[in-house]
């Protein structure tokens, strides 16, 4: 996909996502978008290396990603679908949402260094300011964690 009007490429690197999202290192847990549907899925990736600073106490000898931070990626990624699906209905600025609510999260195998994260998220629905998602997150496959997210537009103040 390449669309002249929003400006975005798929798949869109980090670049991209650094305009669709505030988070910057160490905070920014998408890497790229690899596929969207506006207003209904999105997937993107993560790759996960030693460098990530977390894994200095999380575990040392034993590094394994926290699985908040596979959350906030998974969070991150429902960001993207809403910037990407309002910028393809021509806004050219869509409020921020924030994460207000963790449903049935499970997770099903620890993450480590040098795993591939695919991070598929699915809009259930939005309406009135808020957003509800289904997502999850894969490694080589295999489901290693997934949850439901509800996500608010920030109120101008």
């Amino acid at each position: 996909m390449n669309d002249k009007t929003t400006g975005i490429t798929l798949p869109a690197n980090v670049e991209q996502i650094q305009q669709l999202l505030p988070h910057r290192y160490p905070f920014l847990l998408v890497d790229r978008v690899i596929e969207i549907v506006p207003d209904v899925s999105v997937v993107a990736l993560k790759n996960v290396t030693i460098n990530e600073p977390f894994f200095q106490g999380h575990f040392p000898g034993h590094p394994v990603m926290p699985g908040v931070l596979i959350i906030e990626a998974m969070a991150q990624t429902a960001g993207l679908l809403t910037q990407i699906s309002s910028r393809m209905k021509g806004n050219t600025g869509s409020p921020l949402f924030y994460l207000v609510k963790i449903d049935n999260a499970r997770f099903n195998a620890p993450v480590v260094p040098g795993d591939q994260l695919r991070l598929e998220v699915s809009q259930k629905r939005l309406m009135r300011g808020m957003g509800l998602f289904v997502a999850r997150t894969l490694v080589e496959g295999k489901e290693v964690a997934s949850c439901e997210l509800m996500c608010a537009a920030r109120s101008e103040k």
